[in-house]
């Protein structure tokens, strides 16, 4: 039975979502059971084009992504996959009439993390960022507004300003692992091998205009939505005040992070907030 298959595909994506991220996944346990499912779908989906181009050095990763790329178009052409991860995200794709645009950025942009190391200009950055974050807060938010087209376009740049912010921040924690690690440098103009309060300041600010705009969208989602997104919202606002009060050095040299205990610290703040109206 299709449905059998369905039901273990859903799963595997929860699965990938618990276990490659406790913050997103705790997040995403705040959203109402409706929309769950198919934002633990779009994770698993973008988590393992990720995987394939940050972690499996140890095999030819362009190959791995060409047939990853094969068997996504096929998914979404023929409504099934045997790849549990695609057959779940196919399913949400159709069902919420998710712009194939968002998909074809996003892996764009996984692509260009086979080859390209650096990024020079403020536009190479824009784009990527476009195609490796907003894109994916945008077909996040078709879940959210339930493919309200109108709802959608009043949300898109707030969406997009949202997953913009996530990704700088991810970038900041992970500066030392992306230039050690995997010999990447996203922010143009930046000298990673000496960075500085100036620099670091810089960052942070762009990143806090992306969160204050973000924020005002949160405000307009509807309740299935809200709370959940303005958890992930809590926990990467919290990760760039611990970011902000790090010395440059120690954030070039060392991979920054909120503690378990703070997250749920974090979740019981929010949840009084949000009953309060105070977001």
């Amino acid at each position: 039975m299709k449905s059998l298959f369905d039901t273990v595909s859903y799963s595997c994506s929860k699965t990938v979502t618990k276990t490659y991220s406790t913050s997103f996944s705790l997040a995403t346990k705040m959203l109402y059971t409706s929309i769950r499912s198919d934002i633990y779908n779009i994770y698993g989906f973008v988590r393992f084009a990720d995987e394939i181009v940050d972690s499996f050095h140890e095999y030819d990763k362009e190959t791995l992504f060409d047939r990853f790329s094969k068997d996504l178009e096929h998914a979404l052409k023929d409504k099934i996959s045997l790849n549990p991860i695609l057959n779940a995200f196919q399913y949400t794709y159709h069902k919420y009439n998710i712009d194939k645009s968002l998909v074809d950025a996003f892996m764009k942009s996984m692509r260009l993390d086979l080859h390209k190391n650096t990024y020079l200009t403020n536009e190479e950055y824009k784009n990527y960022i476009y195609g490796s974050a907003d894109v994916v807060g945008l077909m996040c938010l078709k879940v959210f507004v339930k493919g309200d087209t109108t709802k959608y376009n009043e949300l898109k740049e707030t969406a997009m300003a949202l997953g913009s912010a996530f990704q700088k921040v991810n970038f900041l924690r992970d500066l030392k692992a992306d230039f050690d690690g995997l010999n990447r440098s996203y922010f143009p103009n930046v000298n990673l091998n000496s960075l500085d309060e100036a620099s670091k300041q810089q960052i942070i600010t762009d990143i806090e205009h992306d969160f204050e705009k973000g924020l005002s969208g949160i405000k307009k989602l509807p309740i299935e939505a809200k709370f959940g997104v303005f958890m992930a919202y809590r926990y990467y606002s919290q990760l760039l005040k611990k970011l902000k009060k790090t010395p440059a050095l120690q954030i070039r040299n060392a991979r920054i992070r909120v503690s378990n205990p703070k997250k749920i610290e974090l979740l019981m703040r929010s949840y009084v907030k949000y009953q309060l109206n105070i977001m």
